[in-house]
């Protein structure tokens, strides 16, 4: 991961010294002899879907959530005590499935950035921010990043994340590193686009399994308030995910002035990861092992490509066909062998997946409309149908629809599993996984609020065989009923004077024959701040507290073996509030954040956990800044 910094550190120093200084489009205008600063409008940001956003600088409420190791808002995902480990998901609608089997091994891809989390950039002189922030013990987080335009039509980002953390338990070390790279460009008459992305990516944990006696940290009391006290499962358990991907999207447009024009579009990705789990001394919580060592390693490998061509036009929207190809190999370097010497589970399930289908968008004044269709033309009888609508009748009144039907493969991880650990090898043939889901969400000046409706049938999910939490022996299921779940989540921020409350609550309700979805009915999250310039308007001050709280239910409990949650209903967590006070400040483009997480945790009970056997955070307080430079 090194390496591949310092190469392109040195390519893009390079880069910074030899931008070319063009007048009208990038440079800095000269009025009167002064220079002018671009407008903060033109840094901008964009998706593989082309939605754009620009470079923010602001000290804002939403900054403040946004302020974690992930860089966005985690409402919904409870964090482990470590950062850089694993969450456990509150909110069920943060769940996506995709059409074509993925990796699997979900628990440690939180920090795993897929091609869709990639942005693009376009800016009028070099844009850096650097990210730094403490962490529990030994260590720090940090995220680097620097992007430029070294013509109008072509830009360069290179960014780096990475994070050590000791933690405050008996092996709980935490090193992550995300390396991106990536390019964009346009001919100068803008027939041909191209984005392209290089990511290098290792999430290293050392997994202890949680702590074997609960009461001593519940009550917390000397010796048992220093955490690295308190026994814990494994003390030499290490789990690793690693991936590589190469990424291009690019897009030729046939006709140079008019409007209606044909558009032919190529999107390819190349991608190899693996998971792996290694632990000196087998452990009896398992069962019994084939080996004195355990040395578990799953690879991926995937190759992609998508072709498509559509029609362009200017009142009717834009209509589009395409082919896709999906090419992977999910595979061991051995097989397993029964008593009579057959094989009961092969080293590998590798497949081919050809889709076709089309994409309509309309675009009127106020209204986006897009419709979705995609069906596999090999063997495979899967199937995928997206339609939404977005209306606008202004900024303060925005309204939104989604609809989706999913016929999708089940993740690699649960059609087949290798291990030193017998029971921990599978081979599998499960059904295809059924989904339909609405969601309307409505965002106007009096209230943010969405629903979400889904309806899951041949459901997949891990559950451990023996009911007891000291023995584990996870297997993979298929739930042979239908599921229903409901989500309404509302939002809103008030402000008076320089005050502001801003107040967030998720309601959850499953309705299913056998407890196999598990969320908490009630999640909330309020803050009061308080924001105000001070030093004569040099700095911006925000200061306030989060309150965050959820109700008790079956939370699901963590396999690192395996890398994923599994469901339980044995012992709740939940019904434990937290509370955090943070002072914030702005300094030009600094931004400065100091927080007292969880203050409460001593005052209101030990009884905090993100999984069973897996305690939530204690008191601790951090810090940390953001900064930005534009040249």
């Amino acid at each position: 991961m090194k390496n591949y910094l310092s190469i392109f550190l040195f390519i893009f120093s390079g880069f910074l010294f030899a931008q070319v200084q063009d007048a009208d489009d990038l440079s800095k205008d000269l009025v009167k002899g002064k220079e002018v600063k671009p407008s903060i409008d033109l840094y901008k940001i964009y998706s593989l879907e082309k939605d754009t956003t620009y470079a923010d600088t602001s000290m804002s409420l939403k900054n403040e959530y946004k302020y974690n190791y992930l860089r966005k808002d985690i409402f919904g995902l409870l964090p482990f005590a470590n950062e850089g480990h694993t969450y456990n998901i509150l909110n069920f609608g943060l769940i996506r499935k995709s059409v074509s089997p993925s990796f699997g091994f979900t628990a440690k891809h939180f920090n795993y950035l897929e091609s869709r989390d990639i942005k693009y950039y376009s800016v009028p002189t070099p844009f850096t921010e650097l990210y730094y922030k403490t962490v529990m013990e030994q260590g720090q987080s940090l995220d680097a990043f620097l992007t430029i335009n070294t013509k109008p039509n072509l830009n360069f980002s290179i960014a780096y994340k990475g994070l050590r953390s000791n933690g405050k338990y008996i092996n709980n070390i935490s090193s992550t590193g995300n390396f991106r790279f990536t390019s964009s460009y346009f001919t100068k008459d803008k027939r041909y686009f191209l984005n392209s992305h290089f990511t290098a990516q290792d999430i290293s944990n050392q997994e202890n399994g949680g702590i074997i006696d609960v009461s001593l940290f519940e009550s917390s009391e000397d010796p048992y308030n220093e955490r690295d006290r308190l026994d814990v499962y494994f003390r030499d358990a290490t789990s690793l995910l690693k991936g590589n991907r190469v990424f291009i999207d690019h897009s030729f447009k046939l006709n140079k002035s008019n409007p209606n024009c044909l558009v032919f579009t190529h999107q390819f990705s190349s991608e190899y990861k693996f998971f792996e789990f290694r632990q000196t001394t087998p452990s009896a919580r398992f069962g019994d092992s084939f080996s004195s060592t355990i040395n578990n390693k799953t690879r991926f490998n995937t190759l992609y490509n998508k072709f498509s061509v559509g029609y362009k036009t200017k009142n009717l929207g834009s209509l589009d066909f395409f082919i896709d190809d999906t090419n992977y190999n999910y595979y061991y370097n051995s097989v397993v062998y029964g008593n009579s010497g057959n094989i009961i589970v092969p080293n590998s399930v590798s497949d081919r997946i050809n889709m076709a289908g089309g994409n309509y968008t309309y675009f009127a004044n106020k209204l986006i409309a897009k419709l979705q269709v995609a069906q596999a033309i090999t063997n495979q009888s899967i199937s995928n149908i997206e339609a939404s609508a977005k209306y606008s009748i202004n900024s303060d009144y925005q309204f939104e629809f989604q609809y989706q039907k999913l016929n999708s493969l089940p993740n690699l991880n649960y059609t087949l599993n290798q291990s030193r650990y017998i029971d921990y090898n599978w081979a599998n043939n499960f059904k295809n996984e059924k989904l339909n889901q609405f969601s309307f969400s409505a965002l106007t000046k009096w209230l943010n609020a969405s629903v979400q409706y889904k309806v899951l049938n041949d459901h997949l999910y891990f559950d451990n065989t023996t009911n007891d939490i000291t023995i584990l022996n996870v297997k993979p299921m298929q739930y042979d009923k239908t599921i229903n779940y409901l989500s309404i989540n509302a939002n809103k921020e008030i402000k008076f004077w320089k005050l502001g409350l801003d107040v967030t609550v998720l309601y959850q309700k499953v309705d299913q024959a056998s407890d196999i979805v598990n969320v908490p009915e009630l999640t909330t999250r309020s803050t009061l701040y308080f924001s105000d310039h001070v030093f004569k308007k040099a700095m911006l001050l925000q200061t306030g507290v989060t309150f965050q709280y959820f109700t008790k239910y079956y939370g699901n409990d963590y396999n690192p073996l395996i890398g994923e949650f599994y469901v339980q209903n044995e012992t709740k967590i939940g019904n434990f509030p937290m509370f955090d006070f943070f002072v914030n400040a702005r300094i030009k483009q600094t931004r400065i954040y100091l927080k007292a997480e969880h203050f409460n945790s001593s005052i209101t009970g030990y009884n905090f956990y993100s999984a069973p056997n897996y305690p939530y955070r204690d008191f601790m307080v951090r810090f940390g800044l953001e900064w930005n430079f534009f040249k």
